[in-house]
């Protein structure tokens, strides 16, 4: 799950990190009132959406006066910013940041992750911050520096000085950035985070070490510890196939292509993902229906998967274990009577239950195309939608 930028600034703040002062609002005319708290000679304008890449957008600004800011907040406000992570159709904006400018003296990249391959908690930090950071790791690779650490309760002082060394502090600036560095880390484990992103960080006239931007991400399945993480969540930031996906208990991810795919297994996804590519064509989705699921499950599935436009054909491939072929098939017939079906359908089913899932398919009378093995489904299904 991922949450806004004040809304990482503010959980930031509650466990010790130093962010600039700043107030959110959902309409113009709050913002202006709120704003008019802050102390400040210049006010920074921040359109609130989940994708990077706002500044080049146009989604942040640098005002002047209250009325600089009402009159840009005016045009952001519901404005859809287009940028390198939200697709061709952009993201609306429905709520806006103004927080109090900062004088910066030099700018540093941070981040803290799940590293899954060494099992620890790396630590990305570079003195190239404000930039794309994949930019700088093709340019520069030696400005960038991975500490990774083993999962305890606290980060040792030893561990800090490696992750800030290529911030080359000083003084109270490096303590400063010490603390900072044993906040995240405590913040990261507490609230089941699986990223945590600064950029930039910033070290400002004043010798302070200060948070400018900030990204969370979490882990979904630690949600069920943090109700109050969860009540974070913006459900107009997300894709709505996803979002009825996730009240079914669904693993689906909406992709770019135009061949739907349902799936019994993680492996087997990606396998008919790739096979489909193979034969010329794009997956629409990734969708693991899981080992055990029942017909409502499945008829829950081929409904999402015919709700998006951008799907031309549909693929089923399933290797009935736990997840039995006749309960996949009648969750297909049931969900054919409530929703049509004008798109080919391939299905290749195999395993538990196979003959008398194929029986229930070829009486059902919807139209439907068989196949033997994996190979001949993503033959069928690509020449079906030309």
């Amino acid at each position: 799950m991922n949450i806004h930028e004040h809304q990482a600034k503010k959980l930031l703040k509650r466990y010790g990190v130093s962010v600039p002062k700043g107030v959110f609002a959902f309409t113009v005319k709050e913002l202006v009132e709120k704003a008019k708290e802050l102390n400040t000679e210049k006010f920074v304008l921040k359109a609130q959406i989940h994708a990077g890449g706002r500044g080049k957008a146009g989604g942040v600004k640098i005002l002047n006066t209250i009325d600089e800011l009402e009159g840009s907040a005016n045009e952001l406000l519901g404005k859809k910013l287009i940028t390198h992570q939200t697709g061709p159709d952009g993201k609306e904006v429905k709520r806006l940041y103004v927080e109090e400018s900062s004088n910066i003296q030099k700018e540093f990249y941070l981040s803290c992750l799940v590293d899954r391959a060494s099992s620890k908690i790396a630590f990305i930090s570079s003195d190239q911050g404000g930039m794309d950071i994949e930019e700088v790791a093709i340019k520069s690779p030696e400005k960038i520096i991975t500490t990774k650490i083993e999962l305890k309760d606290e980060i040792s002082n030893d561990d800090c000085e490696s992750i800030i060394k290529i911030f080359n502090l000083n003084g109270n600036s490096k303590d400063e950035a010490i603390l900072l560095i044993k906040s995240i880390y405590k913040m990261f484990v507490s609230v089941d985070a699986s990223m945590i992103e600064i950029n930039p960080l910033i070290l400002t006239d004043e010798d302070k070490v200060v948070c400018l931007d900030a990204k969370i991400n979490f882990d979904d399945n630690g949600l069920f510890r943090h109700p109050e993480i969860t009540a974070l969540r913006d459900l107009d930031e997300e894709n709505p196939e996803e979002i009825e996906a996730s009240k079914h208990d669904l693993s689906y991810i909406k992709l770019d292509g135009n061949i739907g795919c349902m799936v019994n297994g993680a492996g087997l996804a990606m396998a008919t993902m790739d096979i489909i590519k193979l034969y010329g064509e794009e997956p629409a989705n990734f969708l693991d229906v899981g080992g055990g699921a029942s017909k409502e499950k499945v008829s829950a599935a081929l409904k999402i998967i015919l709700s998006d436009k951008s799907v031309k054909g549909i693929l089923i491939n399933i290797f009935g274990g736990i997840m039995r072929c006749d309960v996949l098939a009648q969750g297909v017939v049931d969900a054919a009577k409530q929703i049509e079906i004008n798109i080919p359908i391939v299905v290749r089913l195999a395993g538990t239950n196979f003959k008398e899932g194929k029986e229930i398919l070829d009486h059902s009378g919807l139209k439907l195309i068989s196949a033997n093995n994996l190979d001949d489904a993503a033959l069928k299904i690509v020449e079906a939608i030309k």
